[in-house]
């Protein structure tokens, strides 16, 4: 665990943003945390990282969104993460994360905040052909039983896109303030 979060000091957030038609909302989300005084940073998949207004993100958490690992020696651009929501979450984000395959720098994160004893949610967001694979049903099941905090989103139809109207960026927030209140 990560202990207790200091008397009056805000907990900070990791928001992980994945490539889907949602991320480039995802101001809205972080707008949320920090109504509840959270401190955030954004952490990108590469890929994600196309999906962004990184100037916006970036003044509005102060902070640099990170996609990629840093180089030894140089300064940790985000002070450590009392929580973690990943919105969007991606097929492909989900199935990897679960398996522990730790290719990107969102992805390590997300594999090491296990072991770190990190509350996480999760909000997945996909087309409902993806969410028929096996593999992902798997998956999910694999992240509930390592604590991870999942999301209700029902998936779109295939080739559709959509669902931004649906997508509940507050849930992440709704989802990890039980785990957030146990530490303070």
């Amino acid at each position: 665990m990560t202990g207790q979060i200091p008397s009056g000091k805000k907990p900070f957030l990791y928001v992980v943003v994945c490539a889907a038609g949602v991320a480039g909302d995802v101001g809205r989300l972080i707008t949320a945390a920090q109504e509840r005084h959270w401190g955030v940073g954004v952490v990108a998949t590469p890929q994600g990282l196309g999906f962004l207004d990184v100037e916006a993100i970036e003044a509005q958490t102060g902070y640099p969104i990170r996609s990629a690992w840093r180089t030894p020696g140089e300064a940790r651009p985000l002070p450590p993460a009392e929580a973690i929501a990943v919105a969007p979450a991606t097929f492909n984000t989900v199935n990897k994360w679960a398996a522990g395959i730790s290719d990107t720098l969102a992805l390590g994160i997300l594999c090491e905040a296990y072991g770190m004893g990190i509350p996480t949610a999760v909000l997945p967001y996909l087309n409902s052909a993806q969410a028929a694979h096996p593999a992902y049903r798997r998956s999910l099941d694999q992240l509930r039983e390592m604590g991870v905090l999942v999301g209700s989103y029902e998936p779109h139809k295939p080739k559709a896109g959509g669902g931004a109207d649906r997508f509940r960026w507050a849930e992440a927030l709704e989802l990890l303030a039980p785990e957030l209140s146990a530490r303070t």
